[in-house]
């Protein structure tokens, strides 16, 4: 009942019954509530931020800065007086920001950053031009590759361990895999770095799909970064939060120019919506339609799915296991990733059928993503393994 009332609020997930959303990894619907805060919002008070005294504009300056605030609320930042939040147009954007406007200032020549080579580009390109930058200034800063456990995806805390040193700056890191799905348990990437060096959490895979909680000492990270089009807000809508504890306070660079009013107010709305809802609650829901793809893909020889292994059982009570939120990225054995991406569309699922945007994937075979969130339903994942088994 609690999921079929979520699924009633999507108008277009309910405008087309006979298809099956599976790509919200790449950008989730939109709930009717967020729809109706952008509708009200354009034709009331429509307005620049911080541009004007009369009312509309005060009006749209007080939405984005309690907007600000509403990001801390959802984060449980536990010193929002002490934080920052500034928006973007998301995720990549973010992480360049973090990279150019606060990095970049903090590095001498010789220092070394750590960062992911495996995860999505967006948290590995941005790394490479602090590097460039640097380097046209004569600064010559190392960038070491965050080291990796061959079968899970995981980061391998234990060899990470072994590559800090006096010099290490900074970390990069991303909290769910935009590929395998799983946790890449920060908490073991603090305890191998220790307490002084940055972290930088890419979190677009997880802020609106399961709680992210930064009064949790397991979360002591510096940034995070996140895109609204994840999390139910409008595309072009992102955010990075800063702790502010560990180096300068952060302020982007340069002047910013108007922001994008409407996407910010969408994302307020979009958090509204998510607390109302529960993201407890969707977290459980999509664990739920994952482990019921993967126990049944398991079983299909003609696959093969990427990822820790043992988080595939439905029993699985390995402390090892790396939990999949809401991610199940495979191939068949046979028959191209986009030649099944296509397949699967003419049965009516729409899935991610491609290299994902996987930093280092230029084998070119790519792969084919499930990615699930609310509106999803068990009946949807089971007509997709049926069309999945008649393939085998």
């Amino acid at each position: 009942m609690w999921q079929r009332e979520l699924r009633e609020q999507f108008p277009i997930v309910t405008a087309h019954p006979e298809s099956a959303y599976l790509d919200s990894a790449a950008t989730s619907q939109k709930p009717r509530a967020v729809l109706e805060a952008v509708q009200t919002y354009l034709t009331t008070s429509n307005a620049n931020a911080g541009r004007g005294t009369y009312p509309w504009a005060n009006k749209t300056t007080r939405l984005v800065e309690d907007t600000r605030e509403r990001v801390k609320a959802f984060l449980r930042d536990p010193e929002p007086d002490r934080s920052t939040v500034h928006f973007t147009s998301g995720t990549t954007e973010g992480l360049r920001t973090v990279a150019r406007d606060w990095l970049v200032p903090c590095l001498s020549d010789g220092d070394e950053i750590l960062v992911p080579f495996a995860d999505h580009r967006a948290n590995l390109d941005p790394w490479f031009e602090v590097r460039q930058l640097l380097a046209e200034r004569g600064v010559e800063v190392h960038v070491r590759a965050l080291p990796y456990q061959a079968v899970s995806g995981d980061y391998d805390h234990r060899a990470l361990g072994d590559l800090v040193g006096p010099r290490t700056r900074f970390v990069a890191a991303t909290h769910v895999h935009h590929v395998y799905g799983g946790d890449m348990n920060v908490h073991r990437i603090r305890a191998a770095v220790g307490p002084d060096v940055p972290i930088c959490l890419d979190a677009a895979q997880s802020i609106g799909h399961l709680p992210v909680d930064l009064a949790d000492p397991s979360l002591d990270v510096d940034f995070v970064v996140f895109s609204g089009h994840k999390s139910m807000a409008l595309p072009g809508t992102g955010a990075v939060w800063a702790r502010n504890t560990r180096g300068p306070a952060f302020r982007p660079g340069g002047w910013q120019g108007t922001p994008n009013t409407v996407g910010i107010v969408s994302l307020g709305a979009a958090l509204d919506w998510l607390d109302q809802a529960g993201v407890d609650r969707i977290a459980r829901w999509t664990a739920g339609l994952t482990t019921r793809l993967t126990d049944r893909l398991r079983h299909l020889d003609a696959y093969e799915m990427l990822g820790c292994p043992t988080s595939l059982a439905a029993d699985s009570v390995l402390p090892a296991a790396q939990r999949r939120h809401g991610i199940v990225t495979f191939r068949h054995r046979d028959i191209p990733s986009d030649d099944l991406g296509f397949i699967l569309y003419s049965h009516g699922f729409m899935v991610r059928a491609d290299s994902l945007c996987q930093a280092g994937a230029e084998d070119g075979k790519g792969a084919v993503r499930v990615s699930v969130h609310a509106y999803n339903t068990e009946q949807e994942i089971d007509r997709l393994h049926g069309v999945l088994a008649s393939l085998a």
